[in-house]
């Protein structure tokens, strides 16, 4: 299958440019295009919530997405990298008109299979070692780390600790639950939790 992927980033900008230059150069390259994936939507939106991320789900070996530029699948290199990974794990080629770029078979896409896979792990580590930094800064503080043990400890007092007094005021006022919740910015529902684990104490 070839798919014809447009995306343009708002409802003003028009599709028929780039119709027209896939159409153009798979007039030259003798291809038919047999089917569109057009979208209005801002390249920064995750491919999954776009109907690219159908499109990623679906496509099978030897399958070709021709697009006018990289900069339509993403705009950000990670994103375009991530994109064009899982194009590579399912063999499926990518072709890039303006980049005139080619995801294939060929010693570029190995090489760019390479830069991807050590990318991403490198991006892995990095998460991993600014986690451990920021818990091991937390715990030199002497912050104690993770909720407190004990059954009482659960969520709802854990979200609403330290606004006992402030809980118990307002409900002495006759303030209505719903507002309570607002003020303590939480949900109505983990302020009755709350409320009925508190008098249990």
């Amino acid at each position: 299958m070839i798919y014809g992927y447009i995306r343009v980033s708002s409802d003003k900008q028009t599709v028929e440019n780039q119709r027209f230059e896939i159409n153009n150069f798979c007039e030259k390259e003798n291809l038919k295009i047999d089917g569109w994936i057009e979208e209005t939507i801002s390249g920064t939106k995750s491919y999954n919530k776009r109907e690219l991320g159908r499109l990623l789900k679906r496509i099978q070996k030897e399958d070709l997405i021709i697009s006018a530029e990289l900069s339509r699948l993403g705009r950000n290199l990670f994103m375009i990298m991530e994109i064009l990974n899982i194009c590579m794990t399912k063999d499926c080629r990518v072709w890039t008109i303006k980049d005139n770029y080619r995801l294939g078979e060929d010693i570029q896409s190995k090489v760019l299979a390479f830069a991807f896979g050590l990318s991403a792990e490198i991006e892995r580590n990095l998460i991993s070692q600014r986690t451990k930094e920021a818990l091991a800064r937390k715990k030199s503080e002497g912050i104690i780390l993770g909720r407190p043990k004990g059954k009482k400890n659960s969520p709802d007092k854990y979200k609403l600790s330290g606004k006992e007094t402030l809980i118990s005021e307002l409900l002495s006022a006759d303030v209505s639950k719903r507002k309570i919740a607002k003020i303590c910015r939480v949900d109505r529902n983990t302020l009755a939790r709350f409320i009925v684990n508190r008098l249990d104490e």
